[in-house]
Formats: structure tokens, sequence, C-alpha cells
């Protein structure tokens, strides 16, 4: 029986294999029970290792450390990965108030964890893991033990049991919140439906279509590249129609004529300014045009070389060279007003008009091939690791603290991966990642992660719920997940009249909580709470560290 001890409780690098897997495992297995429609999902991993370390099962402690950091790296790059495109994007409209209600969110969870630290005397460390396990937030608790750890070279197992003992209350406490606002306003869900589809409908229409006839005599025999440099308005005339001529391929040379029929792709916002400045709308419908095309076909091919990853539209003389027109592009199922300044990523879908043989030179040029897209891009994957760590290691030195401050393994990997994959095709670094690859590397992480701090924390859990006040924890850590969040979620409702499935999706995305989203996803039966969460998930991922 030598050989069972040697591969359970021995210590060597075997054993931390079998055993971390084994808990990740069973883990994964029990988070996908429902309990009053709620499961805890991968977070429950943490639970099983917490078991295993109170039985006694341990691993070395430099593998334990080596997987936890590892594991939190893997899942806070992969995080920046899939949210760096939209991050900067997320600031115009509507995005910067869901930003603001959701940090609003984490101040007011900070500032009430100050309030109870000062009144009951528990120690600032145990505040912060409490704060964590409260407002469900991991990459927090990576943070806060990363924190510490700099600051004093030792590792601090109270700051992962506040974070164990609060957080089962903090899940119960988010969805609480979300049900109590939904009756506090007797939200309509048919209601917020119909509001929800004509905002959807909105943005599916940011770059749409319109039929003009040309009347301003200043256009009277100009080219067409000449005509888009008098008007600051970005658009595509993507067909003419000449009444000698017939329909053709609207080209950079192109000269325009009193009478012409337009097709013109252009920004929502901008149709009624180019129709101003051009002529006059024409009720000639979609469908006509095509049954003009009678030697024109129109299809949508996937940008998959990484030759063209990064190159403007300009740049790669399409129009010019196969004769062909580029009237749009999609990215991330939005779609995007076709300018020669647009800068092209792998994964986009470009719609192309022309004859068939152009567009199939136009296909060889851009890729369209799916398989290239299944083929992992490895290199920023390590190298962004590498430089987020570095980043993340470097001593911020200010006035008034005495120890200098870092960004940490939470931190510096975060920021380098939103930079990569929003400015890497900038310098034809290919940054797409499929997916389902994605979810790969965030899921593998952040299980590594909770196996390893649940089983480190194990030991010492039961005696301090028991005997250290544990379960006073629990209460704080509920006043911090539930009053932050009715008071914003009232506000973003009342003030800003944010529409009920994104104010799911802001509640979950503050909390940064799987279980709560999902538990939104179902409740409402469309996908506007994952939108919220995606939009206010970045900034809630280190909500520790503000202390």
């Amino acid at each position: 029986m030598d050989w069972l001890r040697e591969l359970f409780i021995d210590h060597s690098v075997i054993q931390a294999v079998v055993v971390v897997s084994l808990i990740t495992a069973m883990g994964l297995v029990l988070g996908k029970v429902k309990i009053l429609g709620i499961s805890l999902g991968v977070t429950f991993v943490f639970f099983i290792g917490i078991l295993a370390g109170h039985l006694g099962l341990s691993i070395d402690p430099q593998m334990l450390n080596y997987a936890e950091s590892f594991g939190l790296i893997l899942f806070v790059y992969a995080l920046g990965l899939q949210v760096g495109p939209g991050f900067f994007g997320s600031f115009r409209k509507g995005g910067i108030t869901l930003n603001l209600l959701a940090t609003g969110v984490v101040f007011l969870g900070v500032i009430i964890t100050c309030g109870i630290h000062f009144i009951t005397g528990i120690p600032i460390t145990t505040m912060v893991g409490i704060l964590s396990g409260a407002v469900t937030n991991t990459p927090g608790l990576g943070a806060a033990q990363q924190a510490y750890y700099d600051m004093t070279g030792i590792e601090l197992p109270s700051i992962a049991m506040g974070y164990a003992v609060a957080y089962p209350l903090g899940v119960i406490g988010i969805i609480l919140a979300i049900v109590l606002i939904r009756y506090i306003f007797r939200i309509s869900f048919e209601k917020e439906n119909r509001s929800a589809q004509e905002a959807a409908d909105e943005r599916a229409s940011r770059a749409t279509h319109v039929s003009l006839v040309v009347r301003n005599p200043a256009l009277f025999g100009k080219k067409i590249s000449e005509v888009a440099s008098l008007i600051d308005k970005k658009f595509v005339i993507s067909r003419i129609l000449h009444e000698e001529k017939g329909l053709k391929i609207a080209k950079s040379g192109t000269y325009l004529e009193e009478g012409d029929k337009l097709f013109v792709i252009a920004a929502t916002q901008d149709i009624n300014t180019i129709v101003a400045f051009i002529g006059e709308r024409i009720p000639m419908h979609r469908a006509e045009w095509e049954k003009l095309d009678t030697n024109l076909v129109s299809r949508r091919i996937l940008i998959t070389r990484g030759e063209v990853n990064g190159k403007t539209l300009g740049q790669l003389h399409l129009r010019g060279g196969f004769g062909i027109n580029i009237t749009r592009v999609n990215r991330s199922g939005l779609d995007l007003v076709a300018h020669p300044g647009l800068q092209l990523q792998i994964g986009d879908r470009v719609t192309v008009v022309g004859t068939e043989t152009d567009v199939a030179g136009v296909e060889k040029v851009l890729g369209n091939s799916l398989r290239r897209l299944r083929e992992p891009n490895l290199v920023p994957l390590f190298l962004g690791i590498a430089l987020g760590i570095i980043l993340g290691s470097i001593p911020f030195a200010f006035p008034g603290i005495p120890q200098p401050v870092k960004l940490g393994l939470a931190g510096g990997p975060l920021i380098v991966a939103i930079l990569i994959s929003r400015f890497g095709p900038h310098y034809k670094l290919v940054t797409y990642t499929t997916m389902s690859a994605n979810l790969m590397l965030r899921e593998i992480g952040i299980a590594l992660f909770l196996a390893c701090v649940g089983l480190d924390a194990g030991e010492g859990f039961v005696e301090t719920v028991v005997n250290q006040g544990g379960f006073s924890w629990i209460g704080y850590g509920f006043i911090i997940t539930f009053l932050p969040l009715m008071i914003i979620g009232i506000i973003a409702r009342w003030v800003y009249k944010v529409n009920y499935f994104t104010l799911m999706g802001l509640i979950a995305g503050s909390m940064t909580d799987p279980p709560a989203l999902a538990y939104s996803n179902a409740t409402s039966g469309n996908d506007m709470p994952s939108v919220g969460y995606a939009t206010c998930l970045l900034y809630t991922s280190d909500a520790a560290d503000e202390l």
C-alpha cells in the first residue's frame, strides 16, 4: 500500500497533480447541482478544496503556490483577451453610465467594509477576505493575497477564510437584490422585452443602407473619391445605376451625373445628412437592386490571413485592384461602415459586392478559411503573460504610502491582455482566440486557483467559523453584498432608467458573479444580462485592491 501513500499523501509533483485534479473534478461535478435554481459552478471547487484541507490533505507548499499563481494569471489574462477589443468602446454612450454605476457598487462595498473594520476591530486583512467573498470576486481575493505577500513576505490564511465564509450568502444576496428590485419597481417583462428589442434594432442598424438619386449640381461630373472628400461623413456608394449605362459597381474613379441612382451604405445617424448632401431619397428597396445585379454577387468573406491583420481597407487596394466594393465589416456581431481608414482584424467578416470572378480573387487575398481560425495563436498568450508578470512586479511609489504599490499577478496580466487584444493588430500581432478556446483557458485557470486557495485555507476553517467569530463574518459579508446593490440598483432604475435585463447584468457584473448571471439569463430569456455583465466586468475585477 506504499504506492497509495506516495500517490495521495507524500509530497511530490505527482501527488500534487493528483490531489489538485481530484479536487477540481469533484468540485466541477458538484458545482452543477442546483439548489432553488442556483448552482455555484466552478466556485464549488473552492469548497471541495476547503473540505480536503480540513481532512488533513496537503501538497508541497511551493507546488501549491505555483499552481495557485499560474491559475490566477491564466484566468485574468484570458479574461482580458475577451473584453479587451470592446473595452475602450464601452466608454461610449450608455457604457460609461453602467461602468460608473458598477464602480459605485465597488466603492460602497469598500466604504462599508472600512466602517465594519473600525466599529468591530476585525483586522483589515480579514475584512478584505470578507469583502472578496461578499462580492464573489475571486480575482480580488488573488490580488489581496498577492498584495499582502508583497508587503510582508508571508501568506495569511485569514484572507481566504474570510472569503470562504462570506461567499455562499454573497451569491444569495446578489440574487435577492435582483428579485427585490423587480418587485419594488413592478417590472413587466413584456415592456422590458419591447424596450430591449427597440434598443437591439437600433444597434443592429448602425450600418444601414439607403437609395438616393443625385440632385446636387455641385456633384455633377465629379468622381466618387472627390465626393467623399467633400463631406465629413463615412459612407460607401456600393452600386450606381445610370439611365443609359445601366448598373455598375461604384469605383473611386466613377463619375456622378444628374439623375444617377445610388445604393449607399452609411451609419444610421449620418443618413439624413448624406441624403441632403447628395440629393433625395427614393423608394428603391434592396430587393430591386438585387434583381438588377444579374452579373454581381454579394458575399461575406472571413478574414483569416495574418498578412491582412492590422491593415486598413485603403492599404489593401481591393476596390481598384479587383473592381469590387466592400460595403460593410461585421466585427463581433456589429456592422461597421467600410471606409478606407478602417483597420481590419482577424475574425472580421466583410461584405463584398462584385462579379463572381472578382469576389473569388478577393477571397484568396483575405483568406476565408475557418480552419485557420481554429489554429491557436500561442505567441500572444505566452508573450503577454510574461509582459504582464513583469508589469505586475514593477513597484510604484506614492506619497504617504510606506510600501511601494504593485499591480501584482492579477492586475499586470489583465492590463497587458487588454492592451494586446485591443492594439495588437496595429502591430501585425494576431490576438484572435475562439470563444471556446478562451473559455477553456479561463475555466482551467480559475479551477486551479480555487482548488489551491481552498486547500490552503481548509486546515483552520472550521475552527475559525465556530470559535473565532466566523458566524458574525457571514452577517457582515451579507451587509457588504446587499446594501450597495440595492442602493445602486434603485439609482440605476429610478434615475437612469436602465432596462431591467441590463440591470440584472450590471448587478451580476459589478459582483463578477457567474451564478447570478446564469440566474439572470435563465429568468430574462435573452442575452441582455450577459451584455451588461461584460460591460461592467472589467471595472470590478480588482475590488479588493481598493483596500
